[in-house]
């Protein structure tokens, strides 16, 4: 199933010569080797407006993007599992002020970091317990040991945990080996972005009585008809993964990373884990602007969208105020977080042309996407190139979108 425009721009309220930015933005960066190839996808009022497929989905093989390509989303994992979760909200199987030990005991009696450095570090007991609202936006006091931030970051490395998890770990064991080691801060009064949804993931296991990627099919997946979707893909139309040359910034081909998504895994990641297409991202997006329902099928109710696209950082601050300066997939100025993305708070603070209420989130290989229910818009961005702060391409396309329209 592809993506095509199914009205005339114009129709949507775009102007079709300044939409045409958009491409020409994008073909930059194609153009230069920056990036292989890429997908985008604009939407008003539940209709494509524009789509368009750039340079190589394997530009070593010579294979176009097309409508079928299959993109690493990695982080934009993360609302995918929030929305399974919140499924399992809505059937009372949880409170979101549950501490999540009731389920997941192993996060009992949680440590806090104080000071000092790997196993000579001090640390004191957590004030209060982890709880089910805390992995939802990131203020659990996890981390990632990517960031290079924190001396807890340093002992995620040392415990195997920087881009992956130990070779043979699934998801139950990297839950138990998180446990051990301390919070970054006390629950719920920062925002540090971490394996929070991973550990959600673990809890959606539990409380469903099955693995995650059943649980997906079954709450999001099937119900959705998103077809191309899942923990990995061994289909001839999975793009190319790709890193920037150190030497041109030219994207080069990482293959080692890049075949982890072409066979089963043993880790389900509900962090960062998932392989999909344009198409079927486009229909997850299409059921949160519309509140839960898409095609008549309900997957949440819009009460619990609503609540899920409000801003939950402690006392309603935005992530420059409560959140650790460190690499994520959203500026910090005027954006605070929901439960499971970020929402865009303030406009003037964050200098986009976004209205407040937009809710986004992106992933580690360049791919992003947001929804706006101001406007009725969603956009979907794909292309392969890690890590995603390389260039300012994000940023850039939610300018050129709000510009083309009149």
């Amino acid at each position: 199933m592809a993506l095509e425009t199914q009205a005339d721009p114009v129709d949507l309220g775009f102007d079709p010569e300044r939409l045409r930015r958009v491409d020409s933005y994008l073909a930059r960066y194609v153009d230069r080797g920056l990036l292989a190839g890429t997908t985008m996808a604009i939407s008003r009022d539940q209709q494509l407006a524009h789509v368009s497929h750039l340079g190589f989905r394997d530009r070593e093989a010579g294979l176009p993007v097309d409508g079928n390509t299959q993109w690493r989303i990695y982080s934009m994992t993360k609302p995918v599992t929030s929305v399974a979760a919140m499924t399992l909200y809505e059937q009372g199987a949880f409170d979101l002020n549950d501490p999540i030990s009731r389920w997941l005991p192993e996060f009992a009696d949680m440590r806090v970091y104080a000071a000092g450095a790997g196993r000579a570090a001090r640390t004191v007991p957590a004030v209060e317990p982890i709880r089910v609202w805390h992995l939802l936006t990131h203020t659990a006091g996890l981390t990632y040991g990517f960031h290079h931030a924190h001396a807890v970051d340093e002992m995620y490395r040392e415990a195997g945990f920087e881009a992956d998890v130990p070779p043979g770990m699934d998801l139950a064991g990297a839950c138990r080996a998180w446990a051990e080691l301390p919070l970054v801060h006390q629950p719920g009064t920062e925002w540090n972005y971490s394996v929070a949804t991973d550990v959600l993931g673990r809890l959606v296991e539990v409380l469903s009585g099955q693995p995650l990627d059943e649980y997906f099919a079954k709450a999001v997946f099937d119900p959705l008809g998103m077809t191309d979707t899942a923990f990995w893909s061994d289909s001839e139309d999975l793009a190319a993964l790709y890193v920037a040359a150190p030497d041109t910034g030219k994207a080069v081909p990482h293959p080692a990373v890049g075949q982890a998504a072409t066979r089963p895994p043993t880790f389900l990641s509900g962090g960062g884990g998932l392989v999909s297409t344009a198409a079927d991202y486009h229909r997850f997006t299409q059921m949160l602007l519309r509140r839960g329902e898409l095609d008549g099928v309900r997957v949440l109710g819009p009460r619990t969208v609503d609540l899920m696209r409000a801003n939950h950082l402690p006392g309603g601050a935005d992530l420059e105020a409560v959140g650790r300066p460190l690499f994520s997939e959203s500026p910090f100025a005027g954006t605070g977080f929901g439960l499971g993305f970020s929402v865009l708070l303030d406009p003037v603070a964050a200098k986009c042309l976004a209205p407040a209420g937009e809710y986004a989130w992106g992933g580690a290989a360049s791919t992003a996407f947001w929804v706006d229910p101001v406007e009725r818009i969603t956009a979907l961005f794909f292309t392969q190139l890690l890590p995603s702060s390389l260039h300012p391409i994000r940023q850039g396309l939610r300018q050129l979108v709000y510009q083309a329209l009149i």
